[in-house]
């Protein structure tokens, strides 16, 4: 029985197909089940320039576009589209088998050989040509064929490359961009490996082979076993397209084994969270995997997403850093750790700011920042430390009086058995340290950037220390709270063995420029070093993100009611709408006003962490809401705890708007947030 594929692009414009034609689409994928090509109709064009291409009748107005190879009984389901745009692509697509990595290739071969000509014309005249100094030999180690090479010979700015990067196979273009970039061969060479989902290339490739060909680019095209595998992605193709892996990611995910402590670092959207999937599932044939985040969302949506695997792992258990740690306290003492509220703490950190001259923000910053996070445990190493992480200098007498009002806060929670989650995460590192043997083979850590170190010493204290103990994904420019850690200073040691994935597969290159502008260069990384969004780009592109101003919140709720009923009246799942606010109080009025769409997700910033969407609407970003006046300590008090806050508060704008995979939508009433500032241009 014929195997079929499916290209990962068709995923994302299956969703925009209206419900007839989908229905449509299924039955004809129901067609291979018939075994010959009578049943599949398959119609081959005489204008197509790839042999293999052949288009299958959808309905009267819409056709199927399909790679049928010349030898077995694989086919690949490329695309759906209108009559007069299938015929267009099919007889314009030319697929061929890379001849150094073995992945397959798409070239749109008709504007090729349109360009060709102007193209040469300019370079007769040109002083100098683009790779003119690169020899054909070096091209051809880099994966440039034949049919490239006489297109790349009369290139003679970077314009006119970049010009081709749609048109060109992305493996070759890749090369030539870093070429083109001064790279030398050998780290051109790096770069087409990143197409690579294996740690090397193929030591033969037969060119003929695009069943080979397409088993070695799972990050663009999935086999299935059969139309109801098939028809069981497309029932939920945003969901399936967010698991597949890239070339770099798949190399990193499925590597044999690492020598230790592992990190995966790289901005929204570049799959560190899908790599950590994929890394969890391998390593649980090995043993037993620990898969943890930040909050118990997080991690409900990664056992979600684990789901969607091919075979979901038995091995892995999917649990939030603090419910772990209450489970492990619990089963140790017989009793579930009772945790203060918010509001209780701090009433307890009011009081006793009363007596000294700090407030209670900065005595309970200075308990979580310096003293739990360096596991102070009395007072002479309270003043003997440097705190790291505080602007605010403080003298002896000072610390002396801010650690009396610490130790009153930690004698009440005492008093009334409380613990806090930073404390309960204490208690049960050290309950895991004295076992001897730690529970897990393997941990897997999404977000790592949220952790606090007291965290990282638990999560330490899971897995003993050798081959791939620890595996941490995150990215700096994502952290919304308050944590700043060193891995190196907690055991967690990563140098020789950070990786850096810097291609964003979930959202436009014009959501992704405007996000970025949010930010303000690069920040404190997880190992010590700076950490910048340099490099970091999308293959994709669409519209820039609206921003538009209301003169008052009535206005502004209606016309998002408006924009997500647009939204899906245009063919958007209502779930794969999110629509986020800074504060709790403009949540409960979009989610009032969305009420007739009770699927669309509606929450806080802080809540669309780790989550994806077709379309994101941002309300309320407006000026003391973003950034949070109340979340941002004065430039009096601590002026680097004042960089901190409003970096954090950028970063948390940042997450929300890189969320969204095809629009961004963002709205205020009367004055817009000064972060929009840096967005406009």
């Amino acid at each position: 029985m014929p195997r079929l594929g499916i290209a990962k692009d068709f995923l994302s414009d299956y969703t925009k197909l209206e419900k007839n034609v989908q229905r449509s689409v299924l039955e004809a994928i129901g067609r291979f089940g018939e075994h010959t090509h009578a049943g599949l109709h398959l119609e081959k064009l005489t204008a197509s320039r790839d042999p293999r291409i052949r288009t299958i009748r959808i309905t009267k107005f819409w056709r199927g576009v399909v790679l049928a190879p010349e030898k077995g009984e694989d086919y690949t389901l490329l695309a759906v589209l209108q009559h007069d745009d299938a015929i267009a692509f099919a007889t314009s697509r030319v697929f061929t088998v890379n001849q150094v990595v073995g992945v397959l290739e798409v070239r749109n071969q008709e504007a090729l050989d349109h360009l060709e000509p102007a193209l040469r014309e300019v370079a007769t005249a040109a002083p100098e040509r683009l790779f003119e100094h690169v020899k054909d030999s070096d091209l051809f180690t880099l994966g440039i064929d034949d049919k490239v090479l006489p297109l790349v010979r009369v290139l003679t700015t970077e314009a006119h490359l970049e010009a081709l990067e749609n048109l060109l196979p992305a493996p070759q273009y890749d090369a030539l961009v870093a070429l083109a970039a001064g790279m030398t061969v050998e780290q051109a060479w790096e770069e087409v490996c990143r197409h690579l989902a294996t740690e090397a290339p193929p030591s033969e490739v037969d060119p003929e082979d695009l069943t080979a060909a397409i088993e070695r680019t799972p990050d663009r095209y999935a086999l299935v076993s059969g139309p109801d595998e098939l028809a069981e992605i497309l029932a939920h193709p945003f969901a399936a397209w967010r698991v597949f892996l890239h070339g770099r990611q798949r190399v990193i995910a499925y590597r044999t084994s690492f020598s230790g402590p592992t990190m995966v670092s790289g901005g929204a959207g570049t799959g560190k969270t899908v790599t950590a999937l994929h890394r969890a599932a391998f390593l649980s044939a090995r043993g037993s995997v620990l898969l943890t985040t930040y909050t118990r969302n997080l991690a409900d949506a990664l056992a979600r997403q684990l789901d969607l695997l091919d075979r979901t792992p038995e091995n892995v258990e999917v649990v939030n850093v603090d419910r772990f740690a209450h489970r492990v306290v619990r089963e140790a003492t017989g009793r579930q750790p009772d945790v203060p509220t918010t509001r209780d703490l701090q009433r307890l950190w009011q009081d006793v700011a009363r007596e000294t001259g700090f407030s209670a923000v900065f005595l309970q910053r200075e308990w979580e920042q310096v003293v739990l996070a360096q596991n102070l445990r009395d007072k002479q190493a309270y003043l003997d430390c440097t705190r790291h992480g505080r602007g605010r200098g403080i003298g002896t007498a000072q610390r002396e009086q801010v650690w009396a009002a610490i130790a009153r806060v930690v004698d009440e929670l005492r008093r009334t058995n409380q613990r806090t989650h930073l404390q309960v995460a204490a208690d049960a590192a050290e309950i895991l340290a004295s076992r001897g043997k730690p529970p897990y083979n393997h941990v897997v850590v999404d977000e790592a950037q949220d952790l606090h170190p007291m965290q990282w010493r638990l999560l330490r204290a899971a897995v003993s220390p050798g081959q791939d103990d620890l595996f941490v994904v995150g990215d700096p420019h994502q952290r919304i709270y308050e944590n700043r850690v060193s891995l190196a200073t907690l055991g967690i040691n990563v140098r020789g063995r950070s990786h850096r994935l810097s291609v964003n597969y979930r959202t436009t290159q014009e959501i992704l420029s405007w996000s970025v502008r949010v930010l303000s260069g690069a920040v404190e990384g997880l190992d010590d070093a700076p950490d910048s969004l340099d490099g970091y780009r999308s293959p994709m592109h669409g519209r820039r993100p609206e921003v538009r101003g209301f003169a008052d919140r009535e206005a502004e709720l209606s016309a998002l009611h408006d924009q997500v009923a647009l939204w899906i009246g245009s063919g958007v799942e209502a779930s794969s709408i999110g629509v986020a606010a800074r504060t709790s109080d403009v949540v409960r009025q979009a989610r009032e006003a969305l009420r007739d769409h009770p699927d669309v997700h509606v929450s806080t910033m802080h809540g669309m962490k780790g989550l994806e969407f077709r379309c994101v609407a941002l309300v309320g970003v407006e000026q003391d809401v973003v950034p949070l006046r109340v979340a941002v300590t004065s430039e009096t008090e601590d002026t680097v705890a004042h960089g901190h806050d409003v970096l954090r508060e950028r970063c948390l704008l940042f997450v929300a708007a890189t969320r969204a995979r095809d629009a961004v939508r963002v709205s205020y009433s009367r004055a817009g947030s000064p972060f929009l500032d840096a967005t406009k241009g």
